[in-house]
Formats: structure tokens, sequence, C-alpha cells
């Protein structure tokens, strides 16, 4: 009995070859990550990994069907190109042996360019540098803002997680985007933020203790887990980091108790890009618009709309 061509087909090729790179190149594209797919496939997130690393000449057929449904995508879009095999009943006199030898010795290089090219492109990637913007001084019991910056190309539009710890007693406000987890003392705070392009901004504003002593710092600490493929790498947040605890508005950078034409606009910017998460834009703009302001401790900021002679402030 003659044997069904198709059921022959399925049956010579249980295993097929997949383009690693394509698969990855497609799954960014659509925006999905390495667990969505996975967790379609029915594998881990290392067998998604080791196939877009092309780790295995071939992987079962079946697995190649889902793995191209998981990515929308027809099978043959992901399957490895293979070079044509050479006529074997090549032009007569044709000498075969010397295209053979340069195939091997091509091949044979092939490890040693993968490696070259794999060292290369880790040089080339530029390593996101978290920056902190943080402002100079704090009063005990007000809110201040903080912004972290963090760029990514095209390129490199991975995800990461970014961690902040605030000094002992200073607690989180709000937070731009929200934040993903916040310790049960409060002393860290975790945001989450998925792979995309061009730049990331973190804003979030604390409360300072309101029985904080004047004359001391709180110092700020953070880092970045960056998620690159197969593996992660933490890097500190650069930039502000120390906070001096006085009778300081935020916005009064220089500590000369008046929040001048210098100060009006930087402090604007911040409070627009953090608009609802608890700044006070009002008493910035009246302290600005008057004389200067006077901090107490039990009613906080007090602006000063008169200025005797001699530069008294009242």
């Amino acid at each position: 009995m003659a044997q069904d061509p198709a059921k022959t087909d399925k049956n010579v090729l249980p295993s097929v070859a997949i383009d690693g790179g394509r698969a990855r190149t497609v799954r960014e594209s659509k925006k999905l990550t390495q667990l969505y797919v996975a967790n379609v496939v029915g594998v881990t997130t290392d067998t998604i990994s080791r196939w877009e690393n092309n780790r295995y000449p071939s992987i079962k057929r079946d697995n190649a069907e889902k793995l191209a449904g998981a990515l929308e995508v027809e099978l043959e879009e992901i399957l490895r190109q293979e070079e044509p095999e050479p006529d074997s009943e090549g032009a007569e006199g044709v000498d075969t042996a010397k295209p053979r030898r340069w195939t091997l010795l091509v091949l044979s290089l092939i490890p040693v360019l993968a490696l070259v090219v794999f060292l290369t492109s880790r040089l080339q990637v530029v390593t996101p540098k978290a920056v902190r913007w943080a402002p100079h001084f704090a009063a005990p019991g007000e809110v201040v803002p903080v912004q972290i910056k963090i760029p990514r190309s095209a390129e490199r539009n991975y995800g990461f997680i970014l961690k902040e710890h605030l000094p002992p007693g200073w607690h989180l406000v709000s937070a731009q985007p929200g934040n993903a987890a916040v310790d049960p003392d409060g002393s860290s705070v975790k945001w989450l933020v998925p792979a995309g392009q061009g730049s990331v901004t973190v804003s979030y504003t604390v409360r300072l203790p309101a029985n904080l002593p004047t004359g001391k710092s709180g110092n700020l600490r953070g880092e970045i887990v960056l998620h690159d493929g197969e593996s992660n790498r933490t890097e500190a947040v650069a930039g502000s980091a120390s906070i001096t605890v006085g009778a300081y508005h935020w916005a009064d950078s220089n500590g000369d108790g008046r929040i001048d034409d210098d100060e009006i606009m930087p402090a604007y910017y911040v409070c627009e890009d953090m608009k609802g998460i608890g700044l006070d834009w009002k008493t910035i703009e009246a302290i600005w618009s008057g004389k200067g302001y006077r901090w107490d401790p039990r009613s906080g900021f007090a602006v000063l709309t008169v200025e005797a002679p001699g530069g008294v402030k009242k």
C-alpha cells in the first residue's frame, strides 16, 4: 500500500530548526514577554531564552508550532533558512573539492565569529545611568519631591526594577508611575518598569518626620536592576543623594529665605511634572510673589509681604 505523502513528511520531520534571533525580533516587536510566550507554549522562560539564543539545533515540531502561534505568525516565518544543497550532477570537469573545503573552513569559523559579534555587541551597549534629582533643603514635617530619570535607547528597550531606600522615618506620599511595592516599615520603595521605548522618569514625594532636628542630612540610596536577555545586572542610582534638614522650603535652592526668579521656573517644571502627587504650588507662587518666607515648626511656611528698612522681613 502506498504511504500518504503528508504522513511521510510529518514522520521524517519530527523536529525543526528555528531561527532564534528571528523569533526574538518578532516577540519584541509585538511587545510580548518571554513569560507570556512560555505560558502559551507550556515551557519555562529559560527554555524560551535558549531557543531565542539558538542553544538547540532543533526543537520538536509541535513546540515550534506552538511558538509560532504564541508569536501570531506562520511557522515558516521563524524557521531557519538552510543553504540549498549543491547539485550533485555538476558540470563535467568542475572540481567540487575546493568549494567543500571552503565550506568546512567557514563552518569552523562560525563559533569564533559568533563570539566576536557577541563581545562587540556587549561593548556597544550603553548602560543606562539612572540619575536622581532631589532638593538641597527640606523642612521637618514637609513634603518634598524626588525625580529619577533613566534613559533608554530604541535598541536597548528592556525593562528594569527601580529600588529607592529612604532615610529612617521618611515616608512615601505618592508616586508616578504608581509604585509596585513598599516595605512594611516604609524604608524601601520599588517600581517595576516594563520594556518599552524612550527614557523613563520616576517621580515621588516624601514627607519628613516633624521631629527631625535641623542641620542634619537625610541620605537617599537607590539602584536599578536591569534585565538584559539572559541575566540581571545592578547599577546604583547616581545624582543627588543628600537633603539637608532645615527651616527652608525645598524650592529655595540656595537657602536664602526667598524664592527668586532663578528658582521659580525650576520649581514650576517640577510641580508640572509631578502634578497630583502632593506638591503645594500655591505656596511656592505666593512666596515668590512676596518678599520671602518664614518657617514655623507648628504652622509651616508663612509668606512675608513686607520688608522693613535695613532688610528685616515682616
